[in-house]
């Protein structure tokens, strides 16, 4: 199976299961899960939830245990979108190519959008359906809060934030900027399938290594985008980093160093999955992917 297939079949699992963890409930408080249901379904090429299903692959998991942290990830990744994209933070009025939540409903509901989204990813992952070790359960939450406070997407964002009326940040800070911002979560998507798997750490620690320099790679390809893509494509507006004065890499080495920067780091990041004697083609793939990806 070739990897856009591979990427279409995932993704329309993962669809399926969060529609069913999902259900409007009656009430007043519909509004907030509709508001969820509409920022985290019916688009996105599940990234991250490819990445869990793959990793939990090398590992025999169960296709129920890894669905529901597909699922979860891809419900705080949502949310970190939702966010994103209020007029506090990057101020974008499209996402997939159509209103963002605040512009659909409105910036309160929004707000509360994401934090419903936020906290059901852990609620999700705590769940004994999810895996019948508790410890697992445990060693899934902890990790995920990592890659998504303030070490990981939260930390990032605020130095993104600070990062705009701070001038000449150079790679290493840009760098580590992204490894929190974006890498991170990425990172925790990778490990997931070995978390699941109960591996040990050599395996667990190659799983990382990987995510975390296809995560850098990952961010390249998306700022490349903005600067290059067209925004029929990618769904969201196109400029807005460069025009709000965002840290990129691509505008500190220019966009050619910065492509041949993430070929870099997509080499590096599959020389880490040789661990698993070519039973991670499909990761080598989608490590490619991310840097030629259009949208």
């Amino acid at each position: 199976m070739n990897i856009k297939a591979a990427m279409a079949e995932a993704a329309e699992a993962v669809e399926h299961v969060m529609d069913r963890l999902l259900p409007i409930p009656e009430g007043p408080e519909a509004r907030v899960i509709e508001a969820m249901r509409y920022s985290s379904l019916g688009g996105g090429k599940r990234f991250r939830a490819f990445l869990v299903l793959e990793s939990a692959k090398l590992f025999a998991v169960s296709s129920q245990c890894a669905l529901r942290v597909a699922a979860a990830v891809e419900f705080l990744h949502a949310y970190s979108l939702i966010h994103d994209d209020l007029p506090a933070m990057d101020d974008s009025d499209l996402r997939r190519g159509r209103p963002s939540c605040h512009k659909q409903f409105d910036e309160a509901t929004a707000v509360l959008a994401g934090d419903g989204l936020l906290t059901y990813a852990f609620e999700v992952l705590a769940h004994e359906n999810t895996h019948a070790d508790p410890k697992v359960r445990a060693d899934l939450v902890l990790a995920l809060a990592k890659a998504s406070g303030t070490q990981g997407m939260v930390g990032g964002q605020m130095i993104d934030l600070l990062a705009e009326t701070t001038p000449d940040m150079d790679a290493a800070q840009i760098t580590r900027l992204q490894r929190m911002k974006t890498a991170a979560l990425i990172c925790f998507s990778c490990e997931a399938g070995a978390i699941l798997g109960k591996a040990g750490p050599a395996a667990r620690h190659a799983l990382q290594f990987y995510g975390q320099e296809m995560g850098l790679a990952f961010q390249i390809g998306d700022d490349l985008l903005d600067v290059e893509g067209d925004s029929a494509e990618t769904g969201k507006p196109t400029g807005l980093d460069q025009a709000a004065g965002k840290a990129t890499l691509v505008a500190v080495q220019g966009a050619e160093s910065a492509r041949a920067h993430a070929d870099m780091l997509v080499e590096q990041a599959g020389s880490h999955l040789d661990f698993f004697d070519g039973k991670a083609t499909l990761l080598k793939e989608v490590a490619r992917f991310v840097i030629n990806r259009r949208s």
